[in-house]
Formats: C-alpha cells, structure tokens, sequence
C-alpha cells in the first residue's frame, strides 16, 4: 500500500488529514481551499492559536516574576528540566486576563479563544482567563497536535485539576493524555501503562518508563481502547490502590 494508505487504516484518519500529515512532514504546504469549502472552516488556526498558548505558558514558567512557587513544586516532585521541556509543562499566572490580553486583541481572536476553551465568562457576560494560576499540561492528540489543556492547582483550591471544556477540538473521551510523548519516545509501543492522571505519566517518564499515558478525569472509553489496539499488542491499568481506583479498574476491566 502507499503511505496514505498506511495513515489512514493505522492511524484511522481521514484522505485529507493522510496528505496534510505527510506534507507536513516533508514541510510541504497542501491546498485546501476546496476541502474547506465542503466541510466548512478550517480548524488549523484554533490548532495554531493553542500551539502559541501553550508556548506562552511555557515562558511564562521560565520567566515570570511569580515563577518561584512552580518552581519549587516541580522541584519537589523530583521532576528533572528535561522531563519538564519534554512534556511543555508551563505555568498560567494568577489573574484574571493574562491571556485574554495576550491574545484577545479583537473580536475575532476573542472568537476563536472562546472556541478552544481558554476563556469563560461571567453573569454580567464579561470575559476572564479560565486557567488562573495552575501548572498546566498541555493535551496533545495522537498527531502531537495541542487540542486542550489541564491545569493543576498549587494550593488547596478546588478544583485540584481542571481540564479544557468539550470543544470542536477537544474530547476528553477520545484523548490520552502522554500517547503522542509515549510513540515519539518508542519505535515500537509493546505495551502501554494507563495511568490516572498527568503526574503519574511524568512521574513514570522521570523514572525512565516511557510508555504511561492517562485518561483525561473520565473512565476508559472503547474509543480509548481502540486507539490502543492500533499501536500496542498489551494494555496495563495501573490505578491508585484506593477506592477510586479500584472501581476505575474494575470499569475498564
């Protein structure tokens, strides 16, 4: 078969998204305006805003005058600056417009920070940043395509975790979160970790286990599974010995 073909029964995608990832690859730029014109408004400019998020929290980790407290966080966890790089850990400063000031600067940018879930707003309408002083991880799709974000609180506010909104980019039912880190890290993935959550995928890739991806704060679903199937022959539930885990166990069983 060709390598269209190839993509498209192993990865499961699409003619148009086969020839896109190839010409990507070969740093080649493909027409789509036809494409478009059947299927409605291009999605790149909501992957491509996510992209620059993502890299402004990054620098915002490395940067920011308020920096230290992640630091020390990360620290603590024993994370190394190269697991830190190697998953785009970042840092979303405390404030309400950080990034709706950095990327809101019209209508149409509001539009499209809207669409991917990066802002929310409140009863009188007004708009504010929905990540506020959180680690954030940024959730890459299996194309290593950025689709959403988690944040992690460093205090005892609640939610300890939040995850970016269902979006026309983002369904946390179909992600996983370290899969794309996990087969760019491994030529052959012969057996996959799901894990609970983002920490414990890097804290196994700290410790040299590359192959732990997480589910996004919701059960093991069949799509998960199947895009498992594609890549890997064995599949390893490894919970938290609590409660919770337990009964996440027994569901995906």
């Amino acid at each position: 078969g060709t390598a269209i073909g190839f993509l498209m029964e192993y990865d499961q995608m699409t003619f148009p998204e086969a020839v896109e990832e190839l010409a990507n690859l070969a740093g080649l730029t493909v027409p789509t305006q036809q494409y478009q014109q059947q299927q409605g408004p291009s999605k790149q400019p909501l992957y491509a805003l996510l992209e620059k998020v993502a890299d402004y929290y990054v620098q915002q980790l490395h940067h920011h005058p308020n920096r230290a407290v992640f630091h020390d966080y990360l620290a603590k966890r024993g994370l190394s600056s190269e697991v830190v790089k190697h998953f785009q850990l970042g840092m979303a400063a405390d404030g309400w417009d950080n990034v709706l000031k950095q990327f809101g600067g019209n209508s149409a940018a509001l539009t499209q920070l809207k669409a991917v879930g990066l802002l929310s707003d409140n009863d009188k309408g007004r708009h504010y940043d929905k990540f506020r002083h959180r680690l954030m991880f940024p959730i890459r799709d299996r194309r290593g395509r950025v689709v959403g974000f988690g944040g992690r609180v460093l205090d005892d506010s609640t939610p300890k975790y939040l995850n970016s909104p269902e979006t026309v980019l983002f369904h946390k039912g179909e992600e996983l979160y370290g899969l794309f880190q996990a087969r760019k890290a491994n030529r052959v993935l012969q057996r996959v970790i799901i894990v609970e959550g983002y920490m414990d995928v890097i804290a196994l890739a700290e410790a040299g286990i590359s192959n732990a991806v997480a589910t996004l704060g919701t059960a093991t679903t069949e799509h998960h599974l199947k895009q498992l199937q594609r890549v890997t022959e064995e599949v390893v539930f490894c919970f938290d010995g609590d409660k919770a885990g337990r009964n996440a166990a027994w569901r995906a069983a």
